[in-house]
């Protein structure tokens, strides 16, 4: 049968017409923000939670669903590790300590949290964490004791200093020599670790340790509980960091502070001096400036986080500036103002730590001003629970941003962008050792 002309043509129009039809079902993403081209955003940008992440980290099967390589019948020896600082670097090098332990063949004591002033901490290991409970859950992976044998806890432990190293420390070369002849060694690990060159039973005695072992204590699991109950729900836990020490210690140079704050910075620098000039910009511009809470306040606004929202505020004291945060978001909450007891006054860093990470932990959303210990614990925490909406803002994009002179609904367009691309391929979300990265 022949077709006319008008028919052929007809015929091409809508094969052509489906071919397209189909590639746009098929190729074109269903995440909203893909819905325009990146240089042409609508003026309605969508609160970044409600956008469909691509990338998410969760725990590696090898760790969750394998089992623990059977320990060597006999021990190389004792190791303590020495903790120090926040609580979050204590538990930190604890974990480090614990992966390094296993590899090494040996006995793990009950880690010494050191005494610090300048944290306000004087509480040991058993003050916040669940002895008991990180022994049962450590079973399997690692031997761990309260108690040393008799003939070995009249000694003092050979010290073997780790912390100021870095890069390729290999700790069976440096290490064992010293556990093997000494039998009883205590150690603050490195800086630095390579734990992709540890053997999978190592690595497996890190994860459960870190994310499975630790535990508060009943007594402060209550207390965080009852915090818990006493935030207005939903909330989203801002981790905002601008404390006097901090800005001092980034070498980094702010304009339009109060003077109080201003002379609080002085105070806290000491012989570190900021930086000035072009290494002032280009120190700036590669994110080493923490976000002030007005610049904080900003950036959550470029991302459609309502102003009602209600913040509980997962900070420690000394905040400046706060009032830059609390003029737009006025529904902010702090362990002060919901735990005024005076249990809860009476409480030491470290204690009081733990609760703004129980509650992080378990908060609707999480927003981190930085990406320290306490960030890093509390995202993959998330990610273990199935909680995605988690987010570190950008200090290197607001930095550049700004510098390029961008001011008003351009800077949050770019702002929302940059977060956007973050939130959507989980950037930031959980710590690789233990967790893997999953398409979604």
């Amino acid at each position: 049968m022949i077709i006319p002309t008008v028919g052929k043509t007809l015929l091409r129009i809508t094969v052509i017409f489906f071919s397209i039809f189909l590639a746009l079902i098929l190729f074109t993403p269903s995440f909203p923000f893909f819905q325009y081209p990146v240089n042409s955003l609508p003026s309605y940008r969508p609160e970044i939670w409600s956008l469909r992440r691509i990338v998410e980290w969760r725990p590696c099967n090898w760790w969750i669903q394998g089992h623990p390589a059977a320990l060597p019948a006999k021990s190389n020896g004792y190791i303590r590790v020495e903790c120090y600082g926040g609580l979050n670097q204590m538990r930190r090098d604890l974990c480090d300590g614990v992966g390094v332990a296993r590899l090494l063949n040996a006995t793990l004591v009950l880690p010494k949290f050191e005494v610090a002033a300048y944290w306000n901490e004087s509480s040991g290991f058993g003050d916040v964490f669940d002895v008991d409970y990180f022994i049962q859950k450590m079973s399997g992976f690692i031997e761990v004791v309260k108690e040393l044998p008799a003939e070995i806890a009249s000694k003092e432990p050979f010290h073997v200093d780790c912390s100021k190293r870095k890069g390729l420390y290999d700790y069976v070369e440096s290490v064992l020599p010293s556990l093997l002849e000494h039998r009883y060694i205590s150690f603050t690990p490195a800086m630095s670790q390579r734990r992709d060159r540890y053997p999978l039973y190592a690595k497996a005695a890190f994860c459960q340790a870190c994310y499975n072992a630790l535990r508060l204590t009943s007594t402060l699991e209550k207390k965080a509980s009852e915090l818990l109950e006493a935030i207005p729900k939903p909330f989203l836990s801002l981790h905002l960091r601008f404390e006097p020490d901090m800005v001092a210690y980034s070498q980094c140079e702010y304009s339009n502070l109060s003077p109080a704050s201003l002379q609080a910075i002085d105070a806290a620098r000491g012989d570190r001096k900021a930086w000035t000039g072009e290494q002032a910009r280009i120190w700036r511009n590669r994110g080493k400036c923490p976000l002030t809470p007005n610049e904080t306040a900003l950036i959550l606004q470029a991302l459609s986080i309502p102003t009602n929202t209600n913040i509980y505020l997962a900070a420690g004291d000394g905040l400046m500036e706060l009032e830059g945060l609390t003029s737009v978001y006025t529904n902010v909450f702090t362990k002060s103002t919901l735990h005024s007891g005076e249990d809860f006054t009476s409480m030491h860093g470290n204690t009081k730590a733990a609760l703004d990470y129980y509650v992080s932990i378990s908060s609707d959303s999480y927003v981190a001003t930085y990406f320290g210990n306490m960030d890093k614990m509390v995202a993959a925490m998330r990610a273990l629970k199935g909680l995605p909406k988690t987010l570190f803002l950008s200090r290197r994009g607001f930095a550049v941003l700004t510098s390029q002179g961008l001011k008003g609904k351009a800077l949050l367009e770019a702002l929302w962008k940059v977060h956007r691309d973050d939130f959507v391929m989980g950037v930031g979300s959980a710590l690789p050792d233990c967790f893997c990265e999953y398409k979604l």
